[in-house]
């Protein structure tokens, strides 16, 4: 199975090096993606550029695997699996945060890394080490205080958001747990090229969600700025794939979703001078901890893979 142009990376370390490419990647897009919703772009519109932007990274892994496709019936299930659980939890995003309060939305979402690990464990009989399990526990304990913000806003008469925040929750957790379940089975090249369509068929769901009677800002920092920030989400999602290819998925996915946000608060820290508050330095202490913990895991690789050779995506 081929994994992409090669980094030089340790034996056993490939999962590490997708894992921190995709934590940069997301950090930064997660400090900057929020820039073309404010200058008039919809986030719903937003969505759709993200699909497009999938096109180009799955084209590149798609040449480099010879342009073979793995049509069996299994890859194609679980391909569409892993990109309509991303794209639908996507959709109902939008949905959640038009009926309530993001600051408790986002910590509920936040811990879908839960889910993956129960499912992990339970289904896949992975297991890890005292380190592995002590970075595990702080990720988790890290990643609700990066959203949680106290008194930004109300909860609202009613509680629509709820089921849908925690569907969010389950759905990004389920999604992650067959990211790992379908490199069994098929190539991180064909899941990618098929998370890229699942994408896409959702894109026109998102154009009619948006709300054309309000001003679309269609210039350069509209579309354009959107479609450079959201690649690097696409990017990211593509190194996550063989990040989940190399490495057990009870590491790789609490790593992912704790380290990213980390760097979003160091880069929003340094670049957009955003100074945290007590509780997200705490989550900060919290992450950066369980991601070294996580990183020096010795029991990290999965043993199906750890003979094939190590590489990045990108």
């Amino acid at each position: 199975m081929s994994g992409g142009i090669s980094t030089g990376a340790p034996a056993g370390r490939g999962w590490l090096v997708n894992a921190l490419v995709t934590v940069v990647l997301w950090g930064v897009w997660g400090a900057f993606s929020g820039l073309s919703p404010q200058r008039g772009f919809p986030e719903t519109l937003v969505y759709v550029v993200w699909a497009l932007t999938m096109v180009p990274p799955a084209l590149v892994v798609l040449k480099q695997a010879g342009w073979r496709l793995d049509r069996s019936p299994r890859a194609i299930g679980y391909g569409l699996a892993v990109g309509l659980l991303g794209a639908g939890g996507q959709m109902l995003l939008f949905y959640a945060v038009a009926r309530g309060p993001a600051y408790l939305i986002f910590p509920i979402i936040s811990l879908s890394p839960v889910v993956t690990i129960a499912m992990s464990f339970l289904l896949m009989g992975e297991r890890t080490g005292r380190l592995g399990a002590l970075g595990i526990l702080l990720a988790l304990l890290a990643l609700p205080t990066f959203d949680f913000a106290p008194g930004s806003g109300g909860a609202g008469a009613s509680a629509a958001w709820l089921l849908p925040a925690v569907a969010v929750m389950l759905c990004w957790g389920v999604q992650a747990y067959f990211m790992k379940a379908a490199n069994h089975v098929t190539s991180a090249e064909s899941i990618f090229v098929y998370m890229t369509l699942s994408g896409l068929a959702l894109a026109p769901v998102a154009w009619a969600m948006t709300d054309t009677g309000r001003a679309i800002n269609w210039g350069l920092d509209g579309p354009g700025l959107a479609a450079a920030i959201q690649l690097l989400n696409a990017v990211g999602a593509l190194t996550l794939v063989f990040a989940f290819r190399y490495g057990k998925a009870i590491i790789v996915a609490p790593l992912a979703n704790a380290g990213a946000p980390l760097a979003t608060a160091l880069i929003s820290l340094a670049v957009l001078h955003v100074v945290p508050g007590p509780l997200k330095t705490l989550g900060i202490v919290l992450a950066l901890t369980a991601s070294l913990l996580l990183a020096i895991e010795p029991d990290a690789v999965d043993p199906d893979t750890e003979d094939e050779p190590t590489a990045a995506a990108i």
